[in-house]
């Protein structure tokens, strides 16, 4: 008789039951019911979905750069070159931040996580040399007018082409070697799994590489503005043209430098005095602005260019706007 109660009590409702069996019964129902632990609640950090947005707005822009250089073997001059390999890096790092997020969320391994972080170490540094890279280049192409379009300035590009995608690439092997904090928390910079020391020696070469840039835009600035002289007392123009284009060629250059160092310093200051223990929030919040210097360099360095912006109509239409074809290059297009 107690049998059959264990085994139909269950389906029963409590007011049938008697009083006097009613502890009996908790037991038995308590007994035919498994234990369920509770699912673990899937919980996107929402800084995640905005890097990884950004990275796919990143890959898309940098992707169009990409193919219309690839596309096009006109578009194989010492500039053209180094925008290519400029618009490589910010796709390369625009993938290695979808592939974070799929990483972290779907595939969690720690060796996941040092692919993903020396690809988008590698990307970003390549990206930064890149645009380091096209400094040098503008310098030169001013500086030595003359003789910048010869087999030897080529030669000079391919050259830097290489050693700055090996020095990128080798920076990027660090963590995956071995230089990484998995095995000691405590030497942990704000990007897990960077040791503070890695992230130290990134941050100082990028303020070395930005007052770089910067000594090299100043001169830029002042060839920009002896050419411009030149021009107007060449063509008899006045003093108030001669003023506006210079102004411009000058607006140019110092939006070109204070976006950079407006996107990277934040990140690149706080690597140097933060570790592992601050809050993650504040690696978020610099390290979104850095991701937007790869969202505006094909709008600075690439879709300003006539011969691209060319190359972008063919690709799309199979014409080229008047407009674009009747334009002519100014001493302030730098």
């Amino acid at each position: 008789m107690n049998e059959d109660l264990k085994v139909n009590l269950s389906w029963l409702p409590q007011d049938h039951l008697e009083a006097s069996s009613t502890e009996n019964v908790s037991t038995a129902v308590s007994s035919l019911i498994p234990v369920v632990d509770p699912e673990p609640e899937f919980i996107v950090n929402p800084w995640d979905i905005v890097l990884c947005t950004s990275g796919t707005l990143i890959s898309c822009e940098n992707a169009i750069v990409v193919l219309i250089i690839f596309q096009n073997p006109s578009l194989r001059a010492p500039m053209f070159l180094l925008i290519g390999s400029l618009a490589l890096a910010d796709l390369l790092a625009g993938i290695g931040l979808i592939i974070n997020f799929i990483f972290a969320y779907l595939l969690q391994s720690e060796a996941t996580k040092l692919v993903t972080i020396g690809l988008i170490v590698a990307s970003f540094s390549a990206s930064v040399c890149s645009l380091l890279a096209i400094t040098v280049d503008r310098y030169l192409s001013l500086y030595y007018a003359l003789t910048y379009n010869s087999e030897r300035t080529v030669t000079f590009t391919y050259v830097m082409l290489i050693l700055l995608w090996g020095v990128s690439i080798c920076i990027g092997l660090l963590p995956i070697m071995g230089w990484n904090c998995l095995n000691d928390e405590s030497t942990c910079s704000v990007i897990r799994p960077l040791t503070k020391n890695n992230a130290a020696i990134l941050s100082v070469s990028f303020l070395l590489m930005f007052a770089l840039m910067l000594q090299l835009y100043i001169q830029i600035c002042k060839i920009v503005m002896r050419h411009a002289h030149q021009i107007a007392l060449q063509h008899h123009f006045l003093a108030t043209s001669h003023y506006v284009t210079t102004r411009k060629g000058v607006s140019t250059l110092a939006i070109i430098l204070g976006t950079f160092a407006a996107c990277w310093m934040p990140f690149t200051l706080y690597s140097l005095i933060a570790d592992y223990t601050y809050p993650s929030i504040y690696t978020y919040a610099t390290l979104l602005p850095a991701t937007y210097n790869s969202i505006i360099n094909p709008v600075i360095y690439a879709f300003r260019n006539q011969e691209i912006q060319k190359a972008f109509w063919l690709i799309c239409c199979g014409c080229i706007p008047s407009s674009l074809s009747q334009r002519t290059r100014s001493p302030s297009d730098v």
